[in-house]
């Protein structure tokens, strides 16, 4: 029955994928590629990083996510014609810690990717991200998008309500996606939760008890006892292994944004006035020689 209802459950949001593009379909365009068309990428030539450690021992469940990402050969570069795999390991190494807040910002994403790229491959130049100001949320986004402060395309919410959730943006497509957790498994005190859903499994953790506990040991200027420190944590580690025990679709939520304007959800005062133009992967589509050896025309500079 269980692996039943998991299946219903992957089967609805491939459904809900497909209703989403139709929705956006009113802006959307042609994407840069298509696989297996246009492009013939190779996936899954690398084994992803799914070895636990002190630091990251939530790579080992089961549900992990993991993120087959496109790359260019180098700055100026062409498109690379396979994949290289991201798991939630590689992204603690970028962060800095194993916070609760980076794995449920990239759980939210790989649910928006589906979305996004339903081919599976994450094409991380042509991506722009919103979080929250939360360094666990931004570094999550700025990570697996590739979007940056300086490039323009890595953002803060206006409206503080989404502080816990994230916006992927596809640039050649125009699809833009709100994703966040379900109702059930969120623990801000005193903010919603921005999509309708709601987990209808049990956590192991009350999320109640840990929004109090949060609500002091987050408290600016507070002095939680070492205890209530301690604690903390183990929810924090005890809630992020649950999760990944049961499929992301069972806990997260994403929904294509109709009539998407970045400027309408961005803080302003979060940017900045001149952003440098992005150059480093302007060649990823760039034509190949006439053969694969071949030197330089007769007087021409190599």
């Amino acid at each position: 029955m269980i692996s039943f209802v998991r299946n219903m459950s992957r089967s609805v949001l491939w459904v809900w994928s497909i209703l989403f593009l139709l929705v956006a379909g009113a802006t959307a365009t042609e994407p840069t590629y298509k696989e297996g068309e246009t492009i013939f990428i190779e996936t899954g030539v690398e084994a992803p990083d799914r070895a636990p450690t002190w630091y990251a021992s939530m790579v080992a469940k089961p549900y992990a996510p993991s993120f087959e990402m496109l790359a260019t050969q180098g700055t100026q570069g062409r498109y690379y014609p396979y994949t290289y795999p991201a798991t939630l390991k590689d992204l603690v190494r970028f962060h800095g810690h194993d916070c609760e807040g980076t794995t449920h910002a990239a759980n939210a994403a790989w649910v928006a990717f589906k979305i996004l790229f339903p081919d599976g491959i994450i094409d991380r130049s042509v991506l722009w991200g919103i979080s929250g100001e939360s360094p666990c949320w931004s570094d999550a986004v700025a990570f697996l998008t590739g979007a940056r402060l300086q490039y323009g395309n890595l953002g803060f919410f206006k409206d503080k309500r989404y502080s816990h959730a994230i916006v992927l943006y596809r640039e050649d497509t125009k699809v833009a996606v709100l994703a966040t957790w379900k109702e059930g498994i969120n623990n801000i005190p005193g903010e919603p939760v921005m999509l309708p859903g709601k987990v209808t499994w049990k956590p192991k953790i009350t999320m109640k008890d840990v929004e109090a506990l949060k609500a002091i040991v987050k408290k600016a200027g507070g002095k939680p006892t070492p205890y209530q420190v301690d604690l903390m944590r183990y929810q924090q580690w005890v809630h992020v292994n649950d999760i990944l025990e049961h499929p992301l679709e069972e806990s997260y939520q994403a929904r294509a944004i109709e009539n998407f304007k970045w400027e309408e959800w961005i803080d302003p005062a979060k940017t900045i006035s001149k952003p440098h133009e992005r150059t480093d992967t302007r060649l990823k589509n760039y034509p190949y020689r006439s053969r694969p050896i071949e030197a330089p025309a007769v007087g021409a500079k190599p």
